[in-house]
């Protein structure tokens, strides 16, 4: 009698019995679904944004221009990194960069703003990515703003 044996469990298959033939094809899909699943889980599900690099330059006018580079696992339009951000250090956002459409097949990306207003007081700035699912992403970059000394401004002098 000739009998195939499942390929995950110990089962045997009689391949003259349909219902137990379909069962035992059933849960090697089961099982290898389960052993996939941590590898798969990442492809399914995008994963947090994340800023790679950015630069600031002030303009003419006092405003300053950021450009960040932005990664993210964009999977289609639910699920896409749809903004960056520019923060205090104190967390309050100062300007936002919104992203009008996923970037699937274009990773990392750049993009700008300029016009962006700085108050005086700031010395530094965080540039940090959101998404649609996750929201906000732990990976961001600080940034110095340009003509502005830390110790200076904090009301340290410089060398002590």
């Amino acid at each position: 009698m000739c009998r195939q044996r499942c390929l995950i469990l110990t089962l045997q298959c009689l391949p003259n019995q349909q219902g137990l033939a379909i069962a035992c094809f059933m849960l090697r899909i089961f099982f290898l679904s389960l052993i996939l699943w941590p590898f798969a889980k990442g492809l399914i599900y995008a994963d947090e944004p994340r800023v790679l690099s950015a630069t600031i330059k002030q303009a003419s006018n006092g405003t300053f221009t950021i450009s960040a580079e932005v990664e993210h696992g964009d999977d289609g339009w639910d699920h896409y990194a749809d903004a960056w951000e520019v923060l205090t250090p104190e967390g309050e956002v100062i300007a936002t960069r919104k992203l009008a459409h996923p970037h699937v097949n274009e990773q990392p990306f750049i993009r700008s703003k300029s016009g962006i207003k700085i108050p005086a007081d700031i010395t530094e700035v965080i540039v940090r990515a959101h998404d649609k699912v996750h929201g906000a992403g732990e990976k961001t970059v600080t940034l110095t703003v340009p003509g502005r000394d830390k110790a200076v401004e904090a009301g340290h002098a410089q060398g002590s």
